[in-house]
This record gives structure tokens, sequence and C-alpha cells, in this order.
């Protein structure tokens, strides 16, 4: 399928960058968490782990933890000054981390892709890229997401575990879901796509390697039905390798340049789908990394009412 790729500006006004998390509103974030059936909560989050699946194929550094304060070793070098005493009894700890931004459960912010340097609402990197971040569009300027959120469980629309290497996800998929589960897209959901992918997870070369995910076509029939966020379980969202010939990555250049669409990759939906859970309270919160292309994101899912 060729598409004609574009930046589109933004509904909300030229100096917009939030996209369509404008949809989140007081009234929006109000009318879901008054359907919450406290009692069941779901983690759809990954843990962090030096040997983590992440994108370093693509040259971009693995997930790194290290001390920067043990308690053996502060007895040793005893930074504080303590005397002997207080030093052998203060028993420190403390640890960094670095990390790819797109590493585990994570969200892209709207400047991540872009066509010709330009991202949605019409920034251009010429303009707004310092010698760190764009100063437009970061995932700072995402709000905490809470929502109501559906997922579509394609794998088990097909009877399977996980969809086949490569499979690309598309509109019939996604109507045949919506049926077999009874929900619809409304304005302003976190909509998560089920492939199974995640069954593979932690196993590197298998969570990595011929992803399943959204085609072009399912994405477009996602985001013209209301979608604000667009998620999945895999680590790319889209299938991959893609069945474009102009871009690698053709589902991230239309929901954030023509849509405004943020995406959360790497989201755990296997007890969701084990308790056929499909309708859900959605909430998310992430790191406000100024001007970062992404960040870790904290998501959960909370059971509604009947």
């Amino acid at each position: 399928m060729s598409h004609q790729f574009t930046v589109a500006k933004s509904p909300w006004g030229p100096d917009d960058e939030m996209g369509a998390l404008n949809l989140i509103t007081p009234e929006s974030r109000a009318a879901i968490m008054s359907r919450v059936d406290g009692s069941r909560t779901f983690d759809l989050s990954t843990e962090y782990f030096v040997g983590m699946p992440t994108w370093s194929a693509l040259g971009d550094p693995s997930y790194q933890i290290y001390k920067t304060h043990d308690p053996a070793g502060d007895v040793v070098s005893n930074p504080a000054g303590l005397d002997d005493e207080a030093n052998r009894l203060t028993s420190y700890t403390g640890d960094a981390i670095s990390l790819y931004t797109h590493s585990g459960t994570h969200i892209d912010a709207l400047n991540h892709f872009g066509c010709h340097g330009e991202i949605f609402n019409g920034y251009h990197a010429d303009e707004h890229v310092g010698n760190r971040t764009w100063d437009k569009c970061g995932v700072d300027t995402i709000p905490p997401v809470i929502a109501r959120g559906i997922m579509f469980d394609i794998a088990a629309l097909k009877g399977v575990d996980q969809l086949p290497p490569s499979y690309g996800v598309g509109p019939e998929d996604l109507e045949a879901a919506a049926e077999r589960q009874g929900v619809t897209v409304q304005e302003g959901d976190v909509v998560v796509v089920r492939t199974g992918r995640y069954r593979e997870w932690p196993d590197v070369e298998a969570f990595l390697t011929d992803e399943p995910g959204l085609n072009l076509e399912g994405a477009t029939w996602l985001a013209e039905r209301g979608a604000m966020i667009v998620g999945a379980d895999n680590v790319a969202l889209e299938q991959l390798p893609s069945e474009s010939d102009q871009t690698w990555c053709p589902v991230h250049l239309y929901l954030f340049n023509e849509r405004g669409i943020p995406i959360i990759e790497v989201v755990n939906c296997e007890e969701l789908s084990a308790e056929q859970v499909y309708e859900f309270a959605f909430i998310g919160l992430h790191l406000k990394l100024r001007g970062a292309s992404a960040s870790p994101i904290r998501c959960i899912a909370m059971a509604l009412r009947d």
C-alpha cells in the first residue's frame, strides 16, 4: 500500500504540542474513574534489568544499573566522613541507571519521528532541536494519562498463543475482535493490541525478531475511530519488517505526524487476556524528561463495574 506521508497542523492551534492528548479533560478522567472497580488491578509494565530486550541492534545503549554506594564499600571509603562507629553502623546503598528512553514499557512522544525533519504541527528540526533535545513535543508535554482503555486480543481471536512472525494486524482483525469482545473504540480511548509476542519476553532474539504488529491500515482504522493513544505488547507496535517500500516504520510516521497520536510499546496484556478484561480504566504515569522522545511509563488497568 502506497501512502503519501505528510505532517499535519494541529486542530488545537499553532502552539499545540499534545495532539490527541488534548482529549484528556477533567470530565473524561472523572467519567472513567467513576466506573472503577477497585478490587481488580492489572500491572501492564515490564521490569528493567541488565540484559533485557532493547533497541541495541540499532546502536542504542542497553539498560545498565550499578551501585554508587555499597554497604561494604562505604565502610572503606567513608564518603560522609563519619567516625568509625557511625560509619560501620550506617549501611548505605545507592545506585544509578542508564538506558535508552525507549526501553521496556515506554511512551513515545510526538517528536520521536517526523518527515524530512518536520514533526507534528509543523515544528522543524532546523528551528527546534538544540544540542540535546527538541524544544517542542517532548515527552514532558504529555499529561498523566487517565482514560478509558480497551484491548483488542488478536491472538485470542485467531486461537493462538502468539500471532505468526511479521503478521500485520489490519482492519478485518480489529473489526472481528471488536465483535467477539463486544467493544467499540470511542474518542479519547487508549487502545492496546495484543499479538501474544510478550510471551517471548525476556528472550531477546525471540522477542525482537520479525514482530507481528499493527499495519498501516489497522492503525488508520483505530485513528479514524478516535483512538487517543495506541499501544501493543511488542517492542515496535507495528509489524516488522514492514510491508512498506517507503519507510521501515509507516505506522509511527502516520500516527505521530498525521494524527498526533502517541504510542505505548511493550505493554504486558497477558493477565488481561487470561481474565478476558477488554474494557478498563487505563492509568499511565511517565517521567517528565524535558524534550525527550520517550520515557518509561508505569501502566495499570483497573477493571470496571458492570
